[in-house]
């Protein structure tokens, strides 16, 4: 049994023409295979969403199937759309110069010949070459950008070195959460095609670089936070740099060196949710101590005895 066209776009049956397109386009954003190059099931899954919308988005043809179900196509109410929208084509690789023709042009070259081209696969003529139209080559560039543009978002820019041996220098957006070998693709930005097909596509691997003191596990964000004896014996608030600006952070008395202390929400953003900073206490030692310092450390360490490594085994 064929899957029922309004359960495939999420909408329901009294949705008005305004809400199909909607729900068109926020699902051909999410599934299509370009935006999901390791989903095996991306081209079937927007397939099944162009073919819904074909029949929904066309009043008569929506009329027919309300009417009808799955056998409206042989009825009449859909006759012929199949091949224009079911097959392993899809409307949205028509090409509208090809159905249109050339503006100004005559002959082979436009009109109804390319219609039929287009659906039937064949030529008009069969004595009349073909004519071919190739898309641009794809170009493939490397970007490098800093490791707090990855996490916030921002704008970095790439040179592209043109055929005509011109530089181009192009402005990228960069979303924010973005990972280190991630892939982009700018549309048109790629080579021109040499017989006036559509042009190639841009396609970026985002490099990002090291930070000096933050380090990204996934959604979450580590830094290592020194403090002063003092600090971590009786405690105190520090400021802590994140993402989202300096905040002041609790120490508790008592804290040794590598206590890890979780800020919400202060980590990477992403789809579902921004993750968590954790910020790892260190306690810093001033390299030389002067005898009356080392001799109240003496004094601290007997008053309050200590075996740290008791539980330390191989």
């Amino acid at each position: 049994m064929a899957e029922d066209y309004y359960k495939i776009l999420g909408v329901k049956r009294n949705a008005s023409q305004e809400d199909i397109q909607k729900a068109y386009r926020k699902l051909a954003r999410e599934h299509h295979p370009d935006m999901n190059p390791d989903d095996k099931s991306a081209k079937e899954k927007f397939q099944k969403i162009q073919q819904a919308y074909g029949v929904l988005n066309d009043p008569e043809k929506r009329e027919s199937y309300n009417r009808y179900g799955d056998a409206f196509e042989s009825v009449g109410g859909g006759q012929g759309w199949q091949s224009f929208h079911g097959g392993p084509q899809g409307f949205q690789d028509i090409d509208i110069g090809q159905i249109f023709g050339q503006a100004g042009g005559g002959g082979s070259s436009g009109g109804f010949e390319d219609i039929l081209r287009q659906f039937t696969g064949g030529s008009a003529h069969r004595g009349r070459r073909q004519r071919t139209r190739v898309r641009g080559e794809d170009l493939h560039h490397a970007l490098r950008i800093p490791f707090n543009t990855a996490i916030i978002g921002g704008q970095a820019q790439l040179s592209v070195r043109r055929p005509s041996g011109k530089t181009e220098t192009i402005t990228i957006t960069i979303p924010p959460g973005a990972e280190d070998g991630g892939k982009m693709r700018l549309r048109g930005q790629g080579e021109p095609s040499p017989s006036g097909g559509p042009t190639g596509d841009l396609l970026i691997t985002v490099h990002v670089a090291e930070h000096p003191y933050f380090r990204r596990r996934g959604k979450n964000l580590e830094v290592s936070v020194p403090v002063t004896l003092a600090e971590a014996a009786l405690g105190a608030k520090i400021d802590v740099p994140t993402p989202k600006g300096e905040i002041s952070l609790t120490v508790p008395p008592g804290t040794s060196s590598g206590k890890r202390l979780r800020l919400k929400g202060m980590g990477v953003p992403g789809k579902n949710g921004t993750g968590d900073l954790y910020a790892e206490l260190q306690i810093m030692l001033p390299e030389s101590i002067d005898d009356e310092s080392a001799e109240m450390v003496r004094h601290f360490d007997q008053q309050h005895p200590l075996n740290p490594r008791s539980d330390l085994r191989w």
